[in-house]
């Protein structure tokens, strides 16, 4: 390296050894001094991309070029070549790497909402892998890389998983009618999601190979309710759930201590309904800011509940930082995790019911679920 940050170039060649670089500028600070005559060795599973002055003037393909006026014509009008072919050239090479990056992972970093027709609104969490490569090497340096000296598959992973987030959410609003549904969809699923992830990898040059799903899961607390509605779904009503409860109980206590202990396992029966029921009558003469309403079957209940105790519905639904995406209390002014003020979060597309900002073009909220507008 010379005086200044000058840096004397007449061989320029770049080697992805770490394996996870889509791209590598030479120099990587500020701009090297080209030698007329200089040679750039682009690898089969390159592109590379000569800037002068800010502006790229030449793509080169695979092989080995020797950097003349000849070779990159537009620099005649550009620079008039005041020094005769003989003064070094002030400029930059962009190596791109065309190869295809595999096992790149995606998943929700919190849960995304989801409108289950039989469940009422549950929060789903999904996991999988993707496979992408550069296809247009000028689109991807102008939109994501800018003047970056390097750019690596841990700088687009982040994005790139939201996005896909994102379309999974409005494939599931748009095709999914319960998480009943879902063994064996996971393929056609897919499929069909790499279709619509196409346009949107577009944007920045890049090509979506192949799309993986992992798992697609709600909370713990759901499944439970998913089983405990299963259970639900067996009798007419809630009464005789309890009566079933009741019987067991009975014949449990009579094996365990005789007579006397069948006797108290219907005193136990007996009373479990009226237990019941007089727990739903004082969940109902709460004040006012100690209760709530169930959206899904309209019972009144205590305010901390998460879950509904007539139908399981899921009640606690959080907002999110759009700027980090924690979730976030419905009385937060600011976002714990960033800081950022929540009436002064960027805006996107965001939801007529729950406020929340999703993407610009997506069909189905992230945060209750709705269709947007």
């Amino acid at each position: 390296m010379g005086m200044n940050n000058v840096i004397f170039l007449e061989v320029i060649e770049w080697i992805d050894q770490a394996g996870n670089e889509l791209l590598h500028r030479v120099p990587e600070t500020g701009s090297g001094e080209i030698k007329f005559g200089a040679q750039l060795i682009v690898r089969e599973s390159q592109a590379g991309i000569f800037f002068y002055r800010g502006r790229a003037v030449h793509i080169f393909g695979p092989g080995r070029h020797t950097l003349k006026t000849a070779n990159i014509p537009i620099l005649n009008k550009i620079a008039s070549i005041p020094w005769a072919m003989t003064s070094p050239l002030r400029a930059e090479v962009y190596f791109v790497n065309m190869k295809t990056f595999a096992n790149q992972k995606w998943g929700t970093r919190d849960p995304v909402a989801f409108k289950d027709e039989q469940l009422g609104l549950v929060r789903l969490r999904a996991f999988g892998l993707f496979n992408v490569r550069v296809l247009q090497p000028l689109l991807f340096v102008n939109s994501l890389v800018g003047t970056m000296s390097e750019f690596t598959t841990a700088n687009i992973e982040e994005y790139l998983s939201s996005v896909i987030v994102s379309r999974l959410n409005d494939y599931l609003g748009d095709n999914l009618k319960s998480l009943m549904d879902l063994p064996g969809k996971y393929d056609e699923m897919a499929k069909n999601l790499t279709i619509m992830l196409k346009e949107d990898f577009s944007h920045f040059g890049l090509g979506l190979q192949q799309l993986y799903i992992n798992s697609i899961t709600p909370p713990q607390e759901v499944q439970k309710a998913i089983d405990d509605k299963s259970k639900l779904g067996i009798f007419k009503n809630l009464n005789d759930l309890m009566q079933l409860k009741s019987a067991a109980a009975i014949e449990k206590a009579a094996e365990n201590t005789g007579t006397s202990g069948a006797a108290m396992g219907a005193g136990l029966g007996m009373m479990m309904p009226a237990m019941l029921m007089q727990h739903y009558a004082t969940a109902g003469r709460l004040a006012p800011e100690n209760q709530q309403q169930c959206h899904e079957c309209g019972g009144t209940i205590p305010a901390h509940s998460q879950f509904c105790p007539l139908c399981g519905h899921q009640l606690v639904i959080f907002s999110q930082c759009a700027q980090c995406g924690k979730n976030l209390p419905p009385s937060a002014k600011f976002c714990p995790r960033c800081g950022t003020a929540i009436d002064q979060v960027p805006k996107k597309k965001k939801c007529v019911k729950c406020g929340y900002d999703n993407l610009h073009n997506s069909i189905f909220c992230n945060q209750c679920g709705e269709r947007l507008p």
